[in-house]
């Protein structure tokens, strides 16, 4: 089962909510392999001014990011190699709202001239598993927000740190998961490629519900984990 393979926890924060527009500005890799946890954190200097909203949401200032940070081609490089060699051997990147970090770090090695994860896989990006889009499927229609706190209430799962720390989130994320794989056993048991659809189905379902609250209509199926 792919559940015998290390889990690959994968976080960043950033300079906004767009992913197609935010630079990068921290990222978090957690592996839990295992009874071993490899520790993987990075802090980038985005080049750009990072907006007050999202340095009261993750605390890293502009003026951090400059004293303290790393370049950032430097840094999409290094994480970028470092997923690509674990979806390439078939690990899973899990990852909470995935279509947002995903699409983030696609965009950003564009931006910056570097090769993209697809390319650097010689394929569609994968392996990825997002607790947000499964927990969509499994529970359809239950009522009240999906956010990670959210989520790790609904499962029972002790956090001890701040939520929208890159660290901490991975964590949080690697828990919900452990404790969404005890209370439905059968997604364990179902292929990561058979994962892969469902979540790129839910996917589509939920922008499609989202846009028909706005009178829109989206046709289906949408790219994902990289929504462009």
């Amino acid at each position: 089962m792919w559940t015998s393979h290390p889990m690959v926890g994968f976080d960043t924060e950033t300079t906004g909510i767009d992913p197609t527009q935010e630079r990068l500005v921290t990222a978090s890799v957690i592996i839990v392999d295992s009874n071993e946890v490899t520790r993987h954190y990075w802090l980038a200097d985005p080049g750009v001014e990072i907006p007050l909203q999202a340095q009261n949401v993750h605390g890293i200032s502009t003026e951090q990011a400059r004293r303290e940070g790393q370049a950032i081609d430097k840094v999409l490089n290094d994480v970028a190699d470092l997923l690509c060699h674990h979806m390439a051997a078939g690990h899973p990147i899990v990852a909470f709202n995935a279509a947002y970090d995903v699409t983030l770090m696609e965009c950003e090695l564009q931006r910056h001239g570097l090769p993209t994860l697809a390319e650097r896989l010689g394929r569609a990006v994968g392996p990825v598993i997002d607790p947000y889009m499964l927990d969509r499927a499994v529970d359809r229609y239950r009522r009240g927000k999906r956010r990670l706190e959210n989520l790790a209430e609904h499962y029972g799962v002790a956090e001890d740190d701040s939520f929208h720390n890159a660290e901490a989130d991975v964590l949080a994320t690697l828990r919900v998961l452990g404790a969404m794989l005890r209370r439905y056993p059968q997604l364990a048991e179902e292929t990561l490629e058979s994962l892969m659809e469902t979540q790129r189905q839910t996917y589509t379902e939920f922008q499609q519900y989202l846009a028909s609250r706005n009178g829109q209509r989206v046709t289906g199926p949408l790219p994902w984990p990289v929504t462009v």
